[in-house]
Parts: C-alpha cells; sequence; structure tokens
C-alpha cells in the first residue's frame, strides 16, 4: 500500500465519541422531552463536534438515541456502524451504571482496565458520557444524573469478528473505544490498542512465554513449536516498536519475536515499523551480509540489485540458512536494545511454508 498522506486525510469520531453524543441526546429527550439533533458535545481536548441523530425514540421513562460512526478516511471496521444508546432511570442514589446492549461485548479475562463481567466500554468513553451527563443535568437544574446507559452497536457482533477481541477475553460484541474522541486516518490506533491490552491480559494469566508474531503463519509455527495457549499469542503485526516499547514497561519474562524474512530483515536494519509505505528493505547491506558469509562476488552483486528480500534469500543458495541467521541474530540485537534488558527474546524467521528458516536467542 502506498504511503498515505494524513495530512490531507479527513479525521473522524471514535466509537465513544458516538456512544456520548447519544448518552447525551436520549438524556435530553428525558430531561426534556425533546431530542437535540444535531446534538453536540465536547471532546476531552476542547472540541465540540456536532452530531445528527439517526435514531431517537421515547416510552415509559425510557430514551434511546443513535448516531451513525463516521471513521473520517480511516478504514475503521464500525465505519457506518449505528452506534445507539438508550438511559433509563435508575434507583436514586445509585450514579451512572453501565450495560452492554446487542453488539457490544463482555469481559471475560483479568488483566484489562475494566473488570470481569463488565461491558466492553473503555474507561475513558465511560467517562466522557458521565462528565457530558453531569453536565446536561446541571444545565437543567437536575440534581446528579441516576441512569441505566447502555450501548449497543447493531450487528457488531459480526464485526467484532473482523477484530482481536475474541483473543482478549471480549465476547458477544465489539468494545467501545477511544481516548481524544478523534480518529487519526492510518494511527492503526486500535490495532496498537489490542497489542496493548493482549500483553496485559498474557500478564494478568501468568504466562512466562509469549509470542508476537507479524504474521498467521508465522503465529501458526511458534504455537505448534511450544503449544502456547491463544492468549500468549500477540498479532502485532507491523508493530514490533510498539510492542517492544510496551513491553519495556511491562516485561514478561520470555519473548518469541517471529515473522518472515522479509520483516525480520527490518527489523536486523532496525526499523521499529515493518510496514511496506514506511520502511524498506536495504538490499545492499543484506547483500554485504552475504558477502561476509563467504558468497561468491557474482552472488553479491545479483543480490544487490534483487527486487525483494525473498529473491535475495533464494539467490543465498547454499548459504541460505546462514543468511537467515544472521538477519535473526541482527533482529535479536535490536529487539533487546529496544527492551532494556527486561525481557529474554528469541526471533524466529518462518518460511512461507511455515518451517523454520532460523531460531535465535531459543531457550534450550
Amino acid at each position: 500500500m502506498a504511503r498515505q498522506d494524513t495530512a490531507a486525510l479527513r479525521r473522524g469520531w471514535t466509537t465513544g465519541a458516538c456512544a456520548a453524543a447519544a448518552s447525551r441526546a436520549a438524556f435530553q429527550a428525558l430531561l426534556t422531552g425533546e431530542f437535540p439533533d444535531p446534538v453536540a458535545i465536547r471532546l476531552p481536548r476542547g472540541q465540540s463536534p456536532s452530531f445528527p441523530l439517526a435514531l431517537a425514540e421515547t416510552k415509559k421513562g425510557r430514551a434511546r438515541a443513535g448516531v451513525v460512526k463516521d471513521a473520517g478516511d480511516d478504514p475503521d471496521v464500525t465505519h457506518g456502524a449505528l452506534i445507539v444508546a438508550e438511559l433509563a432511570w435508575a434507583t436514586p442514589g445509585s450514579g451512572i451504571h453501565f450495560r452492554a446492549g446487542e453488539g457490544v461485548g463482555t469481559v471475560t479475562r483479568p488483566g484489562l482496565a475494566l473488570a470481569v463481567g463488565e461491558p466492553a466500554i473503555n474507561p475513558a468513553p465511560r467517562a466522557m458520557i458521565a462528565e457530558t451527563l453531569t453536565e446536561l443535568a446541571e444545565a437543567n437544574g437536575a440534581p446528579s444524573p441516576d441512569l441505566d446507559v447502555t450501548i449497543a452497536i447493531p450487528g457488531g457482533g459480526r464485526l467484532a469478528e473482523k477484530t482481536m477481541n475474541a483473543r482478549l477475553g471480549i465476547v458477544g460484541g465489539l468494545s467501545v473505544l477511544g481516548t481524544t474522541g478523534i480518529v487519526v486516518p492510518y494511527s492503526c490506533s486500535s490495532w496498537i490498542h489490542s497489542i496493548q491490552r493482549g500483553i496485559d491480559v498474557a500478564r494478568a494469566a501468568g504466562f512466562t512465554h509469549i509470542a508476537a508474531a507479524t504474521g498467521n503463519t508465522s503465529e501458526r509455527a511458534v504455537q505448534r513449536l511450544y503449544e502456547l495457549p491463544e492468549a500468549a499469542l500477540i498479532d502485532m503485526g507491523d508493530f514490533v516498536g510498539g510492542t517492544l516499547k510496551y513491553l519495556r514497561r511491562h516485561p514478561v519474562p520470555r519473548l518469541t519475536l517471529a515473522g518472515g524474512f522479509a520483516k525480520i530483515a527490518k527489523l536486523a536494519q532496525g526499523h521499529l515499523d515493518l510496514h511496506s509505505s514506511r520502511s524498506q528493505v536495504n538490499a545492499t547491506a543484506l547483500a554485504d551480509m552475504l558477502a561476509g558469509l563467504g558468497a561468491n562476488r557474482a552472488t553479491v552483486a545479483a543480490a544487490s540489485e534483487a527486487d525483494s528480500a525473498g529473491a535475495m534469500l533464494d539467490l543465498a543458495g547454499e548459504r541460505r540458512e546462514a543468511l537467515a541467521e544472521a538477519v535473526a541474530r541482527q533482529a535479536r540485537e535490536v529487539s533487546l536494545a529496544t527492551l532494556s534488558g527486561a525481557t529474554a527474546v528469541e526471533v524466529a524467521i518462518v518460511g512461507r511454508d511455515g518451517e523454520f528458516l532460523a531460531r535465535v536467542g531459543a531457550e534450550s
């Protein structure tokens, strides 16, 4: 994928911001009998966006409002989803309670910022909703709100299959996310969030060995080798830097990093973002490594002109495994330097056939 000019891309709104807007509209209907349309909210950094309503219903002390999520130009799985808030009066003095409606998941594993059994409405969106409702109550001369707030995302169960929620122990639907309320296109914040929460869940489960892989083939190979449970597997994609930096602050005893030759070669050359639009393999450096392994001049020259890391690996011939091991060793040094020694690291390079080309740093 070509590099995205993020400055030219349109920003959008997080699921949490949409839930806050829908909650405000529903609460205003409870207080006044009328829905604001559009409904405006104040985000944590001071912005005040307005959201048109796609749903507005009242019945017997309850009100429902819905907002269609606009994620801007970000490829967010929830773009276009209807975010619904249903509010009902609760027992006086009970405060605001959050519930999971259709399509919103429930936490089933420890390690997340929410207790087991809680709806997967993250702390930042909860705070945004609570602040919005409290301000609206004060503006209408009402006491502090005592409300049941149910957030629903119709079809969210199906959408959740495209996320890492199941691996994190969030079942039944999506998470309501968002710290600032704003979606920055191609920031991949939800993926990075999932990596961090995956590490949190693994640590809470007491796992001493986790594996972070760039893709499914590498992950399956490591899982077969070590018989690791799913909760010990981190789908890091291209975000090796984000994974290592989070582990530096929240270490585990042992880490296996696994990926294909090209991805690990980028790591070996010091790249911590492995996406093709943000880093490239230095063919000359790999050719020099091959020369250091004793390859003849013709092979080295051809390797330096190779159009892909895979083609270079093929040119290595009988030195194929030695080149893979040298790359893995150098990638391990980069990883250890990033982690600052907090975790024992193994780097594994996996071929397209799912077999290991090299493993460096494995415990005996």
